[in-house]
């Protein structure tokens, strides 16, 4: 059963961009969005005016933290065959009640996709004094909307809190 990883995030961070659970390829390289085919680290870059592509890992970790985002994903564990969220059965939440009361600040959550959405509110609702945004997935298994589409509605990752 695959398991995800610890969350992306400090004391100032003031908004989170969650995810469903890590793919295959992910998993592998012990990345977020490592998949080649995912924009989720193209549109960031771009939009934070940094340079593509980064020297490393870390560097991507960092870029997300001095704009005070952060990065986790809904499910701290599944049952799932393959990448796509369609297949996932069984999952548990991450606890975002405790990374909540540990980093306060957090008041805005940006979802990749509807699931995300769909399974963070499942397990936790509305919460008080956060707003909620769903984006458009990065992944390359969302190809409703082309990459600048996307970028446009992911600029909202910009806007102050």
């Amino acid at each position: 059963m695959p398991v995800g990883f610890p969350p992306v995030i400090n004391e100032n961070t003031v908004q989170l961009i969650i995810g469903t659970m890590p793919g295959e390829a992910s998993l592998t390289a012990q990345e977020y969005y490592a998949h080649k085919q995912n924009k989720f680290w193209p549109i960031v870059y771009e939009l934070f005016n940094a340079p593509f592509p980064p020297e490393n890992y870390a560097s991507k970790l960092d870029l997300l933290l001095s704009h005070q985002t952060g990065l986790w994903d809904a499910l701290e564990y599944c049952e799932r065959k393959g990448s796509l969220d369609s297949k996932i059965k069984h999952g548990k939440p991450n606890d975002f009640l405790s990374l909540f009361k540990a980093y306060p600040n957090v008041r805005r959550l940006f979802f990749n996709g509807r699931k995300a959405y769909e399974l963070f509110t499942k397990h936790f609702g509305e919460i008080k004094g956060i707003g909620y945004v769903i984006l458009p997935s990065t992944s390359p298994a969302n190809a409703t909307k082309k990459y600048t589409e996307k970028l446009i509605e992911w600029s909202a990752i910009k806007e102050p809190v």
